[in-house]
């Protein structure tokens, strides 16, 4: 804690995030054959989206700290 992460993948919220996508496919798998089309399909996409969400987060945030640190 109190240090600067450098890329997103450093910051511990996304690599919860992409261990819990990882584990959440891994759980759709055994799902029944019914459920594997909607409901694990469904499970797949939403579980990529929070990573995902994070590493488009950390660009526009990078730029207004560097855009800030140039003009100061």
């Amino acid at each position: 804690m109190g240090e600067f992460a450098n890329s997103f993948r450093d910051l511990d919220v996304y690599q919860d995030a992409l261990n819990l996508s990882l584990d959440i496919h891994e759980f759709a798998k055994s799902l029944p054959i019914e459920e594997r089309y909607v409901l694990a399909d469904q499970m797949r996409r939403a579980s990529r989206s929070v990573p995902a969400n994070i590493s488009e987060a950390w660009l526009p945030a990078r730029r207004d700290m560097y855009v800030c640190c140039v003009c100061n």
